[in-house]
């Protein structure tokens, strides 16, 4: 089975060696076909690199390592630093 990969914003990296990282995307409604926004909160591992709020970031499924971490950080796609 593939591995999902997401691109998000991280939100918050006050925990050590986890951020939060928010992802948006789109869902139509299933009776008004309007396109709606969608965002979900995923904790992932920060795998030794210096992420700050705000950067853009590409996750990737992994083993669980905790109760709700159960992505890692694949790569920095932004160095902008909050």
């Amino acid at each position: 089975m593939a591995k999902k990969t997401f691109i998000g914003k991280v939100v918050s990296n006050k925990m050590q060696k986890t951020v939060i990282v928010q992802i948006e995307r789109l869902v139509r409604h299933p009776v008004y076909k309007k396109i709606l926004k969608r965002t979900t909160k995923i904790k992932a591992d920060t795998n030794n690199f210096e992420v700050g709020t705000g950067q853009s970031v590409k996750i990737e499924q992994a083993r669980p390592m905790s109760r709700d971490k159960h992505f890692k950080v694949v790569e920095v796609l932004n160095e902008e630093k909050k």
